[in-house]
């Protein structure tokens, strides 16, 4: 789903669609496994797609020099809420 689509549906559904951004080092770029989990870096929790993807964007570029570095978005309202 789109950005755009995103954000209508949290406009349209007036609902709280909350998004988790974190990051960390990968051991490998073939997967998702990292090498340490005590050093993984929760950026936050963002109450839509958009502001989601924002911070995802910023993290992503301040790292972008470690090709073993990654950031992820996490859908948590498809988690608390998976029959919407």
């Amino acid at each position: 789903m789109s950005k755009e689509r995103y954000e209508m549906a949290d406009t349209v559904e007036n609902k709280q669609l909350l998004h988790l951004v974190f990051g960390g080092e990968l051991e490998s770029l073939k997967g998702v496994k990292f090498t340490d989990l005590d050093a993984l870096d929760i950026v936050g929790i963002y109450p839509n797609y958009a502001s989601a993807h924002a911070a995802w964007k910023s993290k992503a570029q301040q790292t972008v020099d470690n090709a073993h570095m990654r950031y992820f978005i996490v859908h948590l309202h498809r988690l608390l809420d998976p029959e919407s």
